[in-house]
């Protein structure tokens, strides 16, 4: 997706949630790769649609993104302050004012900090502070804090969110983690890994990993709620006559069965073949909008019976349209 998910579908900030539904549809409609074999022009139209609609239809995802808080991947934008800016920062009791002579080094300004904020946890709690040996009073005091939680952003394919999966992320300490993808695993959805993050001050536990997942478009599949929707392309004869037909699945291909006189547009439901959830939750249907693809040379074989059908089945489809 590019940089700005409005620009991929052709919008403004200022589009309603209803606007960028309908802008996705209609690229979707126009430049699906089935229906535009060999045109990677349109399938990076489509994927690029795809991924703004996906980042988009999360109100409070867009909503942080027109804040500026995102990036169109999700990522955060604000840079998290470490204890030397807070200890510069205006308005920060424990800020050196410039007199070198108080503290020797930030490394100082850290450990003042922390002592300072021991007190105050300790004052509050009753807790926290455990007395040390051979001090008078007991006078040596540990602070014990649990370590910060560290928040990632991880992009999965659209299957693997869907089916549940297993990967692997390098941290930036170079330690390597193993995330199940949980089935039925929707964009936005946050993992947490329990004692992941930074480690804990003073003897306490350590913070979590915090992973945000992302979930990549798909040329076949779009996703909406449990529901998963393919536009299926069928042959003129099998629009005509009907007949079973391979569809597929995010389980595999099925055979779907074309009811005689099928038109495009028409959705059919297949009950059963959407997004399951973990824990054996029902799973959502699986809606498939037929759309006619003509051959495509006709020949004269074909354009001489439709012709002579068209003379004596002559019919009006866009009867009740006209003014």
């Amino acid at each position: 997706m590019s940089n700005d998910p409005y620009a991929a579908l052709g919008l403004k900030k200022t589009a309603t949630a209803d606007e960028i539904k309908k802008a996705y549809r209609k690229i979707a409609r126009d430049s699906h790769p089935d229906l535009n074999p060999e045109d990677k022009e349109a399938e990076a139209r489509f994927k690029a649609a795809a991924a703004a609609y996906d980042f988009l239809k999360d109100a409070e995802q867009r909503a942080r993104f027109d804040r500026g808080e995102i990036d169109a991947t999700g990522a955060e934008t604000r840079q998290r302050q470490y204890y030397r800016d807070y200890a510069e920062a205006p308005g920060n009791p424990y800020r050196s004012h410039g007199q070198a002579e108080e503290f020797a080094d930030a490394s100082d300004i850290f450990a003042e900090f922390m002592r300072q904020q021991g007190r105050a946890q300790g004052r509050a709690q009753g807790q926290g502070f455990s007395q040390g040996q051979g001090h008078p009073g007991g006078g040596q005091q540990h602070f014990r804090a649990r370590g910060s939680d560290h928040r990632y952003t991880l992009e999965v394919p659209f299957l693997d969110a869907a089916n549940g999966g297993k990967t692997r992320i390098t941290l930036p300490d170079g330690a390597a983690l193993e995330v199940s993808i949980p089935k039925g695993s929707a964009d936005g959805q946050t993992i947490r890994l329990r004692g992941k993050g930074e480690p804990g001050f003073g003897g306490g536990t350590s913070g979590d990993a915090l992973i945000t997942l992302t979930v990549a478009a798909h040329p076949v599949f779009r996703r909406e709620g449990n529901d998963i929707l393919i536009t299926l392309p069928i042959t003129l004869d099998e629009a005509v006559l009907g007949g079973k037909v391979d569809a597929p699945t995010i389980d595999g291909t099925v055979k779907l069965t074309i009811p005689k006189g099928a038109s495009s547009g028409q959705v059919l439901r297949m009950r059963g073949r959407g997004v399951g959830l973990a824990g054996g939750k029902a799973a959502g249907d699986q809606k498939v909008e037929l759309r006619i693809v003509m051959p495509e040379h006709i020949d004269d074989g074909l354009a001489e019976f439709i012709e002579s059908w068209r003379r004596d089945h002559s019919y009006d489809p866009r009867k009740g349209m006209k003014r």
